[in-house]
């Protein structure tokens, strides 16, 4: 089944309207959908690189958006609809002793889940749930969305093809790197 959604995402890329199903997409994967917004964004930077950025910024807009749909799921809606989707993660047995800690990291969490292949969804509802304030929430959202579709975006538009191929194969490490030398950073200039 998420073959055939990943297919057809992947026929859309090339549709009038590419944009619009671009901002669906990345919007509900944000709280409920299991594809992400990459599937689509990839072959239309690839169709049309002068429009990188514009493609990028769609999807970093209607991803944060997406995110504050699963921040209300979290805060008004935990056991109805929360809930079931974090069981159907697999995340929902580990939600109590993570909400202790949660909001201490919060920030941390929500740059993670952004930037890395973590899902983002589960971190959106976990933020909504443990009453993270709004504004730590939006912004990071910015920072994490924003970091993760315009290093692809930019890397698609120096390299072209073979960056897809790279992107697909290795976009866990790729966002774990940059990851790793973002809290590297943060780690000298505080402690240097």
């Amino acid at each position: 089944m998420l073959h055939r959604l990943y297919t057809r995402m992947l026929s859309m890329a090339d549709h009038p309207h590419a944009l619009w199903v671009l901002a669906a997409v990345a919007f509900v994967e944000s709280s409920v959908f299991p594809i992400p917004p990459d599937v689509l964004m990839i072959p239309m930077i690839l169709a049309r690189p002068s429009r990188a950025w514009l493609i990028a910024g769609v999807a970093m807009v209607a991803s944060v958006m997406g995110g504050m749909l699963g921040y209300a799921i979290g805060y008004f809606f935990y056991e109805q609809i929360g809930a079931p989707i974090l069981q159907s993660l697999g995340k929902g047995d580990a939600v109590e002793a993570f909400s202790t800690r949660f909001n201490d990291f919060g920030f941390w969490a929500v740059l993670v889940a952004g930037i890395t292949p973590f899902p983002y969804k589960v971190i959106t509802i976990m933020s909504g749930w443990t009453a993270m304030p709004l504004g730590t929430f939006i912004v990071t959202s910015i920072i994490a969305r924003g970091a993760r579709f315009f290093i692809v975006a930019g890397l698609l538009r120096v390299f072209g093809a073979p960056a897809r191929a790279f992107i697909e194969k290795r976009l866990g490490l790729v966002f774990t790197v940059f990851l790793v030398l973002l809290v590297g950073s943060f780690y000298l200039v505080r402690y240097l």
